[in-house]
């Protein structure tokens, strides 16, 4: 069977043939399903001149006469438009998500296979090319020796954005988009329009959701977290790191922040509002919750199956810190020392007894200072009777000083 393939531009505004070859109009459009992975067209839109008709596409053959496209429908069956996705209105010019190249980027023009009866989406045209084809230039200026950048991505690395009765589109599945790093995530959602980004940034589940919230910067954290419902919004900052959320509180009005502490988990929401009460230049206001924390008198075998279960984040793994049953910080504990360690013995007897430590009320240029003197990747942070209650690390210090665009210190 023949397989040739064409372009949507080239075929819109096209005659449409009825099975008696008499003229039924011009091709307005054609449309897919959009919940198929590998879209085939199922619609085709014809202006005639009693008005719309939205058919299936049955039957219906692509062909070229004298260089123009032209279509034969052969039967002729109107299709209900539920889940149709039409090439022309909802993704041509529009922006979508190339998943494999991390952006958002402009379709130009959309590339299809005929095969028989059977037309397949196959690739987004977001190159130059594509825009001189739509204006019927792209042959005269290559016959003139000039080359023309053309860059297609295959429709299986696109993420197509619907949403019904505006002129973008989210596809029903989100696959694509949640394999993607946060950060990456986070960028993407902040390249495209604030509704846009809002309508994707909605649609992910409230874990992820607060990973690509982290990424974002201050003004996008702020506007998301105000647009979404109260009950959302809560869900999403008890994900986040306690100090994380605190950061983000910190930048919305008393009443709003109030209003969604009062909405999260109380053990979060207590855990939210002690570090909001630190001032913005002292220690506790960049100290983090999520530590490590083992009591003294395990042996290395325990703390090592502890661990595990933990499953603990890389930046809270810096150090590991010994308690006692009081939760006085005695000591500190790399994760090699506790590898090589004889799994007998006791974190007492490997811990390390002198280490640098500072109080949760001193002054952020203290912090500075040890930090930069002892060389540290992280300090833990005490309470005035060494309590221990979180740590400073120092991804955390230079964020804070890029964000108020200052020197601490």
């Amino acid at each position: 069977m023949e397989m040739n393939s064409f372009y949507l531009s080239r075929v819109l505004g096209s005659k449409v043939f009825n099975k008696d070859r008499e003229i039924l109009g011009k091709i307005k459009d054609i449309g897919v399903i959009n919940k198929l992975k590998n879209p085939r067209v199922e619609a085709i839109k014809v202006k005639t001149s009693k008005g719309i008709l939205n058919l299936k596409w049955k039957d219906v053959f692509v062909e070229k006469e004298n260089g123009q496209y032209v279509m034969t429908i052969n039967k002729i069956e109107e299709i209900d438009l539920d889940d149709v996705m039409f090439l022309g209105q909802h993704v041509l010019d529009k922006q979508i998500i190339d998943v494999n190249g991390r952006k958002v980027v402009r379709v130009n023009d959309i590339r299809l296979l005929n095969h028989g009866s059977s037309v397949f989406v196959v690739a987004a045209d977001i190159g130059t090319e594509g825009i001189l084809r739509r204006i019927g230039i792209a042959k005269p200026i290559v016959r003139m020796g000039f080359k023309i950048s053309s860059k297609l991505i295959l429709w299986n690395d696109v993420e197509t954005i619907f949403r019904a009765n505006e002129n973008i589109m989210l596809s029903k599945t989100y696959n694509k988009l949640s394999i993607l790093h946060p950060s990456d995530l986070a960028d993407i959602i902040e390249d495209f329009d604030e509704n846009t980004g809002m309508m994707i940034f909605s649609s992910l589940d409230n874990a992820k959701a607060a990973d690509v919230l982290e990424e974002m910067e201050e003004d996008k954290q702020l506007n998301f977290i105000k647009s979404l419902d109260t009950d959302k919004a809560a869900d999403i900052l008890e994900e986040m790191p306690a100090d994380e959320a605190a950061d983000i509180l910190d930048g919305l009005s008393e009443l709003k922040a109030e209003e969604l502490l009062n909405n999260m988990e109380k053990e979060a929401s207590e855990e939210v509002r002690g570090l909001l009460e630190y001032e913005s230049d002292e220690v506790g206001s960049l100290m983090s919750t999520e530590i490590v924390a083992l009591k003294y008198d395990l042996k290395v075998e325990k703390a090592i199956s502890i661990l595990r279960g933990m499953r603990p984040n890389e930046d809270e793994m810096y150090y590991i810190y010994v308690v006692n049953n009081r939760n006085r910080l005695k000591g500190v504990i790399s994760l090699r020392d506790i590898i090589v360690a004889d799994p007998n013995e006791s974190l007492e007897k490997i811990m390390n007894k002198e280490f640098p430590y500072i109080y949760d009320k001193d002054d952020l240029h203290d912090l500075i200072k040890i930090i930069s003197k002892y060389n540290l990747m992280a300090i833990p942070v005490t309470d005035i009777d060494k309590n221990l209650i979180g740590n400073v690390i120092i991804n955390d210090i230079v964020y804070e000083m890029l964000k108020k665009n200052k020197r601490i210190g």
